[in-house]
């Protein structure tokens, strides 16, 4: 640089380092002037793609690649980066091209040809994608070793493409080459008794899943494939007594198996069913099996079954039973505890007089079970601060047990107790994480905990915390999102291809996890009242003075601490060369910066778009979607998020109130008249 301080090259070079100690801005001047002296160059352009991508602008960074590719199209290296970011951001056709360019500069790589099977294979090109894999077969001089397991993942992946292009015939006769020597038994048995329940060779397809039940007696999967291969129907009431002995044949296998003792009560009905579930319920009654009732529960759907289920247990806690053993009086009652405790057949005073009788019959000192279920029972009562007492002497009773401590945590926050919860959480936590059990709670994404401590704040009126938790979890799903990247290159090299494939249409879909939704659905709900009110939630919330200092207080202890902690964490990392990353200070300890946002609904979009884009089906994404455009006066897809709502469900009340809203501000609005017209006919449902 000192010699030649304009040699473009070495500027992009420093860029890159400059970029790497988190100065961006600084790297992108850098690479821009890089750019201006060497325009021509394929490692500037490369480059200046390589920090779009850091910064997540993969629009801009493939653009640069396919710049620095036309000066330099043989370079692997801005071909690889160029299809990694092609796969992350599903361009499939564009991916499909450079994996050919790749095969063919080093045909001899095995992941290359992989890898440009995956491409045709999620482009929906499955012919294609089979004739990649099959002519790099071709290609191999000797035959894969038997310890090849590389070779017998494509062999499977390249089955589940003829599969999947609906040619089970042609994939059962793959299967047969295989069915001994592929190491993944289980998976080839479960393939092979799929196609050939697929194309009707039923009599095969019963001797495959009999085969696998021998296998796993416990997957239910197994059963319904069975089921279909005997041609059997739950819903036909004449063949319950063939499937009775059917699953009779397997519970009489094994005394310790419970899926064929169970599964007939989900089609049995009247005598047949009480008959059975008296010897079902006897049975692990008399063992004392805990999760008895969650076992039963999905059976309360049906009114009928619930009530001989009723009848059958208060049955047994009426008769002495002295017989049955010492668990059968334990069981009966703490069943009928949570029985009466379920929302479809509630009775909250029957239910603690239950769970009482039970807590007075346990004779384990540590035994929490039936306290914990206690404080549930004292929850849907509504008392939440005497729930929360009553998990918390649940916990007493085993201090060492991480379940019970979590849960006792997550009832303090339904209570609003913040510091409380995350006292307790912090005695499972590591001590010297940096931020304390929060921070520790950050790096393991305890998401749970994230969300349930942000809606205490927000109970509280305490915005800022409670924005601040809920951008953690979005955040956390980012880098879910972002971490797929690293699998682009590595399920490739290790042979994953299948989980890779999994993992690719599960992160399509990532963003319909109960824990983003509802922690977007409360941040849209904050951003939006900010909308209406930017002094809503103001300074945390309508805190009094001495709240207000407290939290103040708080805030610079917790400066102080995560200061402390970061020179005590650089310093053994000095000293012990630990491989500890130090973060970054966090300059918003209270959200507080979050809340003095200039475009809250912008704000808002952040967390609405995903959830419009994988949660379609879901009313309550509609319905944001509405509140949001509708005060950014974008009508038009206001409207689209009604329509999809009443498609969802048209009798909920919130979409009529809403359609309602928007007829009135479309006639109040100075849009022209035939745009209110060609609204009013396509909210007309």
């Amino acid at each position: 640089m000192k010699k030649v301080p304009n040699h473009g090259d070495t500027q992009a070079m420093k860029a890159l380092i400059l970029n790497s100690q988190g100065k961006t801005e600084e790297a992108f001047d850098l690479a821009k002037l890089a750019l201006k002296n060497a325009m021509k160059s394929n490692v500037c352009w490369h480059v200046y793609g390589l920090l779009y991508r850091s910064v997540k602008n993969y629009d801009e960074a493939i653009k640069a690649y396919k710049f620095a590719l036309r000066l330099d199209p043989e370079s692997r290296q801005i071909q690889r980066d160029l299809a990694l970011l092609q796969a992350q951001t599903r361009d499939w056709k564009g991916l499909v091209d450079s994996r050919k360019t790749m095969v063919t500069a080093a045909p001899s790589v095995r992941a290359n040809w992989t890898a440009f099977a995956i491409a045709h294979h999620m482009a929906a090109d499955y012919q294609a994608a089979e004739k990649v894999l099959t002519t790099y077969e071709g290609t191999l001089k000797n035959p894969p070793p038997a310890t090849d397991l590389e070779h017998h993942e494509a062999v499977l992946y390249k089955n589940t493409i003829i599969a999947e292009s609906g040619d089970y015939e042609r994939a059962l006769e793959g299967l047969k080459s295989i069915y001994r020597s592929n190491p993944d038994r289980t998976a080839v048995m479960e393939l092979r008794a799929e196609y050939l329940l697929k194309l009707g060779r039923k009599e095969e397809a019963e001797k495959a899943y009999r085969a696998l039940l021998e296998r796993n007696a416990e997957r239910r999967a197994y059963y319904d494939g069975l089921e279909q291969a005997l041609g059997l129907d739950r819903n036909d009431s004449a063949q319950h007594t063939q499937l009775q002995d059917l699953y009779k044949s397997f519970a009489e296998k094994s005394e310790r198996i419970d899926a064929p003792r169970r599964v007939p009560l989900d089609f049995l009905q009247g005598d047949a069913f009480k008959e059975a579930a008296d010897v079902y319920l006897t049975r692990v009654f008399r063992k004392g099996v805990p999760s008895t009732f969650a076992n039963v529960k999905a059976l309360y759907n049906d009114e009928s079954k619930k009530q001989t289920i009723e009848q059958l247990v208060l049955g047994y806690a009426s008769q002495n039973n002295e017989e049955n053993g010492k668990n059968w009086d334990l069981a009966v009652n703490y069943f009928l505890a949570q029985h009466y405790d379920y929302h479809l057949c509630r009775n909250l005073e029957k239910a603690s007089e239950y769970i009482e009788k039970t807590i007075s019959l346990n004779t384990n000192p540590q035994d929490y079970t039936f306290h914990l279920t206690k404080a549930r029972i004292t929850k849907h009562s509504g008392d939440l601060e005497k729930a929360s007492k009553q998990m918390n002497e649940a916990r007493e009773m085993d201090r060492a047990d991480r379940y019970i401590n979590t849960k006792c945590a997550k009832y303090q926050l339904r209570n609003n107790q913040n510091d409380d919860a995350i006292n307790t959480m912090g005695l499972f936590t590591r001590k010297e994480a940096n931020g304390g059990p929060l921070g520790d709670l950050l790096d393991m994404q305890c998401m749970w905990y994230l969300f349930e401590d942000g809606e205490a704040y927000k109970r509280q009126n305490k915005l800022g915390l409670a924005l601040k938790r809920f951008k953690s979890i979005h955040d956390i799903f980012d880098v879910w999102f972002e971490d797929q990247f690293d699998f682009h290159s590595f399920s490739l090299r290790k042979g994953m291809i299948r989980a890779y494939v999994d993992m690719i249409r599960w992160e399509d879909h990532l963003r319909q996890h109960p824990f983003y939704s509802r922690a977007a659905y409360s941040a849209i709900d904050i951003y939006v009242k900010l909308f209406d009110d930017p002094n809503y939630g103001s300074a945390n919330g309508d805190l009094s003075d001495a709240d207000k200092k407290k939290a103040e207080k708080k805030a610079r202890k917790d400066k102080e601490k995560a200061e402390a902690d970061k020179k005590a964490a650089a310093a053994a990392k000095a000293t012990a060369a630990s491989e500890e990353v130090v973060k970054k200070e966090d300059t918003d300890p209270q959200g507080e910066e979050l809340l003095k946002t200039k475009d809250p609904l912008s704000e808002a979009m952040k967390y609405l778009s995903p959830l419009l884009a994988e949660s379609p089906l879901n009313i309550r994404s509609q319905q944001a979607g509405f509140e949001v455009f509708i005060r950014r006066e974008k009508y038009l897809p206001a409207l689209k998020c009604l329509v999809a709502a009443s498609k969802i469900d048209n009798a909920n009340p919130l979409l009529k109130e809403q359609t309602s809203r928007l007829r009135k501000t479309c006639k109040s609005s100075p849009l022209s008249q035939p745009r209110i017209n060609a609204l009013e006919t396509h909210a007309d449902f």
